[in-house]
């Protein structure tokens, strides 16, 4: 009887451990199928940020030079400058999306444009002397794009070892800001006389930008320079303001509507950045 119960008490704790075991090593299994997954899914992406100025070359033959020109004949003594190289402010976040393919998004703000004349003028159009005259431009924007390096590319682990080379095209939408003196001589495309002072003349229209990028390790704090040059097409053509009856208002650089003007920024421009990647 002894002998019957220690024989089944031993093939029960041979089963029991056996059980264990194959409990144990499926735990194990598991764990590390599950963890497998985990780091599958849980890719971190390389990123960077950046923050930037450019130096932006506008075209010399635009129809806001022609109406710098053609406003101060009327003036006496005054003498409204170009738009010639405006500088621009902004900041990039991006993504590394694949081995050597970067998308960005950021905003884009230009330093003030145009002038003020200090002093007093007298202004043909209205027969009146006017006091310090302004001739004002504000211009902002959000962008979009996407790079690719050709030569070299920053490691995953946030590094950029040597020199890197990148195109890229970039598109946008602006919006711009133009205020001009109280007493300009506005060209009302309407048919009955306007009432209103001037107001801000407004506008907003996309961008394109294509261009060359280089990005150089400074190896201080994790730091790169980033070095571009790139061609930005920017033209706002339906520059103006409705008055109180409702009728538009456009500035013009001949008194008709064939000299209506159009803000045109298109030109080079240069980019000096201060770019950091890291794992997001």
């Amino acid at each position: 009887m002894r002998f019957k119960l220690f024989i089944t008490l031993s093939l029960v704790a041979v089963f029991a451990l056996g059980s264990l075991s194959f409990a144990d090593g499926t735990e194990e299994e598991l764990t590390q199928k599950f963890l497998s997954r985990y780091e599958k899914t849980h890719v971190q992406k390389l990123s960077f940020i950046t923050v930037h100025t450019n130096f932006n070359r506008i075209n010399r033959n635009n129809d806001y030079n022609d109406f710098a020109n053609y406003e101060s004949n009327n003036f006496n003594s005054g003498n409204l400058s170009w738009l010639n190289d405006p500088l621009s402010f902004g900041m990039d976040f991006g993504v590394i999306l694949s081995e050597r393919y970067a998308w960005s998004f950021g905003f884009d703000v230009w330093s003030g444009m145009g002038e003020q004349l200090s002093g007093s003028y007298f202004y043909a159009p209205s027969g009146t002397t006017i006091e310090n005259p302004q001739s004002d431009i504000s211009l902002w924007g959000i962008q979009t794009g996407v790079q690719y390096y050709f030569y070299n590319k920053p490691e995953q682990s946030g590094e950029l070892k040597s020199l890197a080379l990148r195109s890229g095209v970039t598109v946008g939408y602006y919006q711009v800001k133009w205020d001009l003196w109280q007493e300009y001589s506005n060209l009302n495309l309407a048919t009955a006389t306007s009432e209103a002072e001037n107001s801000t003349f407004e506008d907003s229209g996309p961008s394109i930008e294509l261009g060359l990028g280089a990005d150089y390790p400074l190896n201080l704090w994790g730091l790169n320079l980033g070095v571009d040059f790139s061609y930005l097409y920017l033209n706002f053509d339906q520059v103006g303001w409705y008055n109180s009856q409702d009728e538009e208002v456009v500035a013009s650089f001949t008194g008709n509507e064939e000299g209506r003007v159009d803000l045109d920024f298109s030109g080079f421009r240069g980019k000096v950045e201060f770019k950091r990647f890291f794992s997001l």
